[in-house]
C-alpha cells in the first residue's frame, strides 16, 4: 500500500471571512492532483497550509509520513510556485534559480551546475545571465518553476502556474510538467481552472467550495 505524499487531517483555519473546518485530504505518494473550484473556495489557503505559509488552528499535516504541522516552510522540502510569479528583482535569472540552493548552503560550483541543468530542461539556459526585467510572462513562469524544481522537492505545489501566460507557453509548460512528473514521480498539487490543462495533467481531480472538499 502506498504511503501518503500529503495527508491533511482535521485541519481548521480562518482568515478574514474565510473559514475551513475539519479539512481532510490524502494525496498518495506520486499522485498528480489537480485542485479546482470557484474563487474564494480555499484552494490557495489549502496549499499555503501544506507549504507552511499558514498555520492551522487545529489538526495536522504530514508529508511522506512526517508530521510537519509545526515545521517552518524551509524544512518541509516543498517546491512552491505561487500564482503571481514573484521573482527577486535584485537577482538575475541565475540568482533567482539558485536562491534556495544558496540558502541550503550548497557550494557555488554545484549551484551553477544544478541551475544550468534545470534551465536546460525548461529551455531557458540562454536566459541565465539576464536580469528579470523584460522577461515575458512565460519566461518568468519558467524561472519560477526552475527555482522550485532545482531543490529536488518531496512535494510540488503549483498555484495556477500557467493561468496568466499565452497559449503556446501554457502548452509548453504543461507538457514539461507532465514529462517531469513521469520521470520524478513527485507528489503534486496543482490548482487550475482550465479543463484542458486538468485533463492533460491530473491523476485525480478534487473540487473545493466554501472551504470544503466536495
Amino acid at each position: 500500500m502506498k504511503r501518503h505524499g500529503i495527508e491533511i487531517t482535521g485541519v481548521s483555519f480562518s482568515i478574514g471571512d474565510f473559514r475551513m473546518e475539519n479539512m481532510n485530504l490524502a494525496v498518495p505518494e506520486g499522485e498528480y492532483l489537480v485542485l479546482t473550484g470557484p474563487n474564494g473556495a480555499g484552494k490557495t489557503v489549502l496549499t499555503k497550509l501544506v507549504c507552511g505559509l499558514f498555520s492551522p488552528l487545529s489538526g495536522g499535516i504530514s508529508i511522506l509520513g512526517r508530521d510537519v504541522t509545526a515545521e517552518p516552510p524551509w524544512k518541509r522540502r516543498v517546491g512552491y510556485v505561487p500564482q503571481d510569479t514573484p521573482l527577486f528583482p535584485n537577482r538575475g535569472v541565475r540568482g533567482n534559480i539558485e536562491f534556495g540552493l544558496e540558502v541550503a548552503g550548497i557550494g557555488k560550483k554545484e549551484r551553477r551546475s544544478d541551475a544550468a541543468e534545470i534551465a536546460g530542461k525548461l529551455g531557458i539556459e540562454g536566459l541565465l545571465d539576464r536580469g528579470v526585467d523584460g522577461l515575458s510572462g512565460g519566461e518568468r513562469q519558467k524561472v519560477c518553476l526552475a527555482r522550485a524544481l532545482v531543490l529536488g522537492p518531496d512535494i510540488l505545489i503549483l498555484d495556477e502556474p500557467v493561468s496568466a501566460i499565452d497559449e503556446d507557453s501554457r502548452s509548453e509548460i504543461c507538457a514539461f510538467l507532465k514529462n517531469e512528473h513521469g520521470k520524478t514521480g513527485v507528489t503534486t498539487i496543482h490548482i487550475s481552472h482550465n479543463s484542458d490543462e486538468t485533463a492533460m495533467l491530473a491523476d485525480r481531480v478534487v473540487r473545493m467550495e466554501s472551504g470544503k472538499i466536495l
